[in-house]
């Protein structure tokens, strides 16, 4: 199986671009909870072990990693609220998400590589999507593993606020369980009213 590399952010700091940021996002697919994105500028002569697509390491990998992204890299998370994912569609709210991760770095990357088909329309620097980003770019694996991290731990912090939907667990995705207990439980302020498994039980009449 092919590990991300480091070999396009490479080609760029050959070309004169000096900060690389990678960026990633994870939430789109949840019924609950914000989107989150990160962007991480890594450091062409400390970059961390173990870097990966989040989704391929263990929760421990993935710790460990996020620890070593923290010592070595320059990085920011940035959220979309659920209000605005309601409000502006979930693929808006992303993008809205990854703007706010690239602005909040306190380096400004003159080149951004994105996870994913589509970037921010108002960048300030150049950037390229690459699709399945996290699994090829070791820029945005290391983005992906810090949003998927940060919102993890935001929808365990959530799941003692609002027990019973397993958010500790699923971080909000609309598993078996989490469905149930919306029907049996109720809808909290952190379900994402547009999303139809949420949308169908608010709105029965509407099916």
């Amino acid at each position: 199986m092919a590990l991300p590399d480091f070999e396009v952010e490479t080609q760029l700091i050959t070309e004169g671009y000096r900060a690389v940021a990678g960026v990633d996002e994870v939430g789109r697919g949840c019924i609950a909870g914000p989107v989150t994105a990160a962007a991480v500028i890594l450091d062409p002569k400390n970059i961390p072990n173990g870097l990966n697509d989040s989704k391929k390491l263990s929760l421990k990998q993935r710790e460990k990693a996020f620890s070593a992204i923290q010592e070595k890299c320059v990085f920011f998370v940035a959220h979309s609220t659920v209000s605005e994912i309601d409000q502006i569609n979930i693929l808006q709210a992303s993008l809205l998400a990854m703007e706010r991760a690239i602005a909040g770095l306190n380096i400004n990357p003159d080149f951004v590589l994105i996870d994913g088909n589509k970037s921010p329309e108002d960048l300030s620097a150049k950037c390229k999507t690459i699709v399945n980003g996290d699994s090829k770019s070791l820029s945005i694996a290391a983005a992906s593993i810090v949003a998927k991290i940060t919102r993890d731990r935001i929808m365990s912090r959530l799941d003692k606020e609002f027990p019973g939907y397993d958010w500790s667990k699923n971080a909000g995705y609309p598993t078996k369980f989490h469905k149930s207990a919306i029907l049996n439980i109720g809808i909290t302020p952190h379900h994402r009213r547009s999303f139809k498994p949420v949308h169908n039980i608010l709105y029965p009449e509407n099916i």
